[in-house]
């Protein structure tokens, strides 16, 4: 266990981002895969939502330090091409 004043506070300011990270994490986590589900239902709309929704959480998170930029960007991608190759095969 740490001992001096700086340290402890260190551990403070660690646990309390660490909580944040884990929720803003969770979050992405979460928005992805209500837009997987929503693709996979077929219709367009809640598809196209959902895929917004997603994208403004990884960005957010990228912004924010919790994921790395290009991680957030590759996701992003991933996710606009499946999008794109499921409602391009169902319109």
């Amino acid at each position: 266990m740490a001992h001096t004043k700086s340290a402890l506070k260190r551990v403070r300011q660690s646990k309390k981002r660490h909580l944040r990270n884990q929720s803003v994490k969770s979050q992405v986590r979460t928005t992805s895969r209500a837009f997987r589900e929503a693709l996979e239902q077929g219709a367009a709309e809640p598809a196209g939502n959902a895929l917004r929704t997603a994208v403004r959480n990884l960005s957010r998170a990228a912004s924010k330090g919790v994921i790395p930029k290009r991680t957030a960007s590759r996701r992003i991608s991933r996710l606009a091409k499946a999008a794109q190759k499921k409602l391009a095969a169902a319109g």
